[in-house]
């Protein structure tokens, strides 16, 4: 018997069945195209556990970082309130000295008597109901 030559098929046809045969044909082809469609999901799922990690560390510093803005905000506050206090006793101090250094002038005048230191003093005590 007598056969005819087979027609040779290109060379990339070749391969291509070769490979279908390999893969084990229509299932070998649906296996790997799963696999490309998951790398996408894989990307996703990792960066989603990724985010959850980042989430959980992060909270417990926001939370803290809130409540020490807000003890900020208390010792600013707290800070002005003594820094009026400080002023006005500065002031007070200051009207204080005064009066120390005219009553001492008093005294020490060298025409000082009991009734002038009298009259000084009582003078300051008018002054300090003034205010």
């Amino acid at each position: 018997m007598i056969s005819a030559p087979t027609p040779e098929a290109p060379h990339w046809v070749q391969v291509l069945l070769s490979l279908l045969g390999v893969l084990g044909g229509t299932t070998g082809l649906a296996a790997i195209a799963a696999v490309v469609a998951q790398r996408g999901k894989f990307k996703a799922d990792a960066a989603d556990t990724l985010t959850e990690a980042a989430l959980t560390l992060v909270q417990p510093l926001q939370m803290r970082i809130t409540e020490l803005e807000n003890e900020a905000l208390g010792a600013r506050s707290e800070l002005a309130l003594l820094r009026e206090q400080v002023n006005q006793l500065q002031f007070v101090v200051r009207v204080l000295s005064r009066t120390l250094d005219r009553w001492r002038t008093a005294v020490h005048a060298p025409d000082a008597t009991l009734r002038k230191i009298r009259q000084v003093v009582a003078e300051s005590e008018r002054l300090a109901e003034d205010r």
